[in-house]
């Protein structure tokens, strides 16, 4: 993540747009609403195709990762919005405005390189992202599942991970591609930290054995 910071300090800590999140889910939550009230193909006109891309379209590339989540009911698209806007805007806090311009915008255009291999694009994984950046900096802040149930943000991050892997097992080429670009972000800003981490315990758990072993064969008091 040197780089990252590097680049910070040269476009200094406010570079960006401020408070992106309150702009993004309330376009999602204006969206949403007029396509159920007046407007039923708005979200057909602006979701990611390459072909309809190719042939002129080329909002498509922008206004894709404005779609609100229209799975479930509208409680639960307001809810997804309402924590969406809470995490990126604690990331932005965390951060800065530069950095998490960055990590969202490294989101949108992995999930752009994916529309182009695969032909369709969507912007749901973007969104998981941002949980997975604030349950690896923040893994034992405590959400309120339905208001009602704590949970740590490390087995919020443990369940998005396994939602990722059997995702990708289970999902065919186009969400395949998705996924994996989708982490793109993540493993740009994490993935150095990450990687070193998973060495540091592979290396304790070595010694450990080695310790172990050596002492079984070197016991006096055995």
């Amino acid at each position: 993540m040197r780089w990252i910071y590097r680049l910070e300090y040269k476009l200094g800590r406010r570079f960006g747009i401020p408070n992106i999140m309150l702009y993004i889910t309330g376009t999602m939550l204006a969206v949403y609403a007029l396509s159920l009230i007046a407007m039923p193909g708005l979200v057909s006109f602006m979701s990611f195709s390459r072909a309809h891309i190719l042939a002129g379209e080329v909002w498509r590339v922008a206004t894709f990762a404005l779609v609100p989540p229209l799975s479930g009911q509208p409680l639960f698209v307001l809810l997804s919005l309402f924590v969406a806007y809470r995490i990126g805007s604690n990331l932005e806090y965390t951060w800065g405005t530069t950095l998490f311009n960055m990590y969202f915008f490294l989101g949108v255009i992995g999930a752009v390189i994916a529309g182009f291999i695969s032909g369709f694009g969507t912007n749901s994984y973007l969104l998981l992202s941002l949980i997975l950046a604030f349950c690896y900096m923040n893994p034992n802040a405590t959400f309120l599942l339905f208001f009602i149930l704590p949970v740590k943000a490390k087995h919020i991050a443990l369940f998005n991970w396994a939602f990722y892997v059997l995702a990708f097992i289970q999902g065919d080429f186009p969400a395949r591609v998705a996924i994996i670009f989708s982490l793109l972000n993540f493993f740009l800003f994490f993935g150095p930290e990450v990687w070193r981490t998973m060495r540091q315990n592979y290396e304790s758990a070595r010694r450990k054995r080695n310790y172990h072993k050596n002492w079984g064969n070197n016991n006096p008091w055995r």
